[in-house]
Formats: structure tokens, sequence, C-alpha cells
């Protein structure tokens, strides 16, 4: 009697079985890899800290984008099925709503930001205590410290609504900021620690405000500060750049981006 052809449902299950018997003959697992598993569009959002001031070179544009800054380089790392990058140098909080958000889509499936250190005045803020008085440097964290806690949420909670608007598919990552100094010797010229330590408590509230924000829909935060621990302005190996370079003065350098930023993004995606 002549055999007859095995459905093809059952060759499926027959060659599934043996595929998993061959597997466990030999102590593998078969698990498929990241790349495998999933597709990434990423696009990455934000201002200075973002688009890479510090690191360069930068691209044509005047938003002074590195490939060194923390976002292109997990894109690499990643082999990202597409990556898009409108980060700019002095973004606030509005030009993420009306410029950045664009690039988004209902396809993208990561989004990372960093944003309000300019909504909040940084520039300023370092401008008063790097070459002003201690009164006025203390007027000016002072102030800032005033408008991350009452005026800047309500900005954050509109960013963020705005990219989930535009991508309600994605995971939002929301970096945060370092702080910019090690509080120790540094030097005559050098900003005196009583500055330097409280422009950096102006930095832990604007992490404390962020994350508050970002956690309230339900976006990841990366706090950046433990990864610069050490690496401050006055370390002796600092990731954050001085008054050396105008604008890119108090930026992080590419070693800030790349052993600071990057693995605090990458922390944060496990």
């Amino acid at each position: 009697m002549p055999h007859r052809a095995l459905p093809r449902r059952a060759l499926a299950r027959a060659a599934t079985a043996l595929a998993a018997l061959l597997a466990t003959a030999v102590g593998v697992v078969l698990v498929p890899t990241a790349a495998q598993a999933a597709t990434v569009h990423y696009v990455a959002l934000g201002d200075s800290y973002s688009s890479g001031v510090g690191a360069g070179p930068y691209d044509l544009s005047t938003c002074l984008r590195s490939q060194k800054s923390y976002a292109p380089l997990w894109a690499a790392a990643n082999a990202v099925t597409s990556f898009a990058f409108p980060a700019c140098g002095g973004a606030v909080t509005s030009d993420v709503i009306s410029k950045q958000v664009r690039s988004l889509s209902a396809t993208t499936t990561l989004v990372t930001i960093t944003i309000g250190g300019n909504d909040a005045g940084f520039a300023d803020v370092i401008t008063s205590c790097r070459f002003g008085s201690t009164a006025t440097c203390t007027a000016a964290v002072d102030k800032a410290k005033s408008f991350a806690t009452s005026t800047l949420p309500g900005r954050l909670d509109a960013t963020y609504a705005a990219i989930r608007d535009r991508a309600p598919n994605a995971r939002l990552v929301v970096l945060g900021y370092p702080r910019l100094f090690e509080t120790g010797s540094c030097g005559v010229l050098a900003m005196s620690s009583y500055k330097r330590t409280i422009l950096n408590e102006a930095a832990d509230v604007l992490a404390t405000v962020t994350a508050a924000r970002a956690g309230a829909v339900g976006a990841t935060f990366a706090d950046t500060r433990p990864f610069f621990t050490g690496h401050g302005v006055c370390a002796a190996a600092p990731w954050i750049r001085d008054v050396s370079g105008v604008i890119e003065a108090y930026h992080p350098n590419a070693d800030g981006y790349r052993s600071g930023y990057l693995p605090a993004l990458t922390a944060a995606l496990r």
C-alpha cells in the first residue's frame, strides 16, 4: 500500500519537535537576538545635551549636531531600523512641540529627549555664576530653582503629551542633566566651591522635577548624575567642558556622551 504524504501541519510539528530535541541535546537555547525580535525606529529629540554640543565635529545646520552624541552612538551600536535626529542646540520645550515632534509617527518605537534646561535659563545662570558675584550667582540659582518647581512642570507635561500624541506606540526615555562640577580644590581662577555647590543643587532640583513629570506619563527617566560622578568640571579627568569653548562651555565632551550619557540610556532600556 503506498505511503500517504504527511499533512503540511504535521510536518511543521515534526520539524519543531526535532529542533527542540537537537537544542536540548547540545545544551543550546534557541532565542531570537534583539535585532531579530523587534525593529527599532528611533527619534532623538531635545536640546544641546542631545544634539551633542561639546563633542564635535558638527553638521552643517545651526543645531550643532554631532555624531559623537549619545543618540547616534546608541543607534549605531544597536543597528536600528531607522534613526531621526532633530535634537537642536538651544531648544526649549516650545521648539520640541512646534518643530521636532514632526519627525515622530505611529511607527516610531523609541524616543529620547533632554529638555528643560534652557527653559530654566541654564545659560544665564551659568554666566551669572561664572562672572558675577556670589550674591548674583545665588539670586540666579534661586530664580531658576523657583521656575523649575513652578512653571517647568507644565511645560514638560505639554511636551511629553505632544510626543505621545505623535508617537503613541513609542517608548519614551527622558534623560536628565548631570551635576556639572566637582566641589574640591580647582585653582584660583575657578568658581568658588560655594558657587559650584549651589549649581549642583540646582541640577538636583531639575532632575527631581523632570523625573516626576516623566513618571507621570509612564516614561522612563534616565538619571545621568551617577554616571558623571567624579568627572565634572575640576575633576582630574573631566567629562564636562569648562569655559575653554564659548558655545561648548558646560556641556559634555565626547567622553561625557560616550561614557556618561550612553551608559545611562543603555541602562534605562534594559
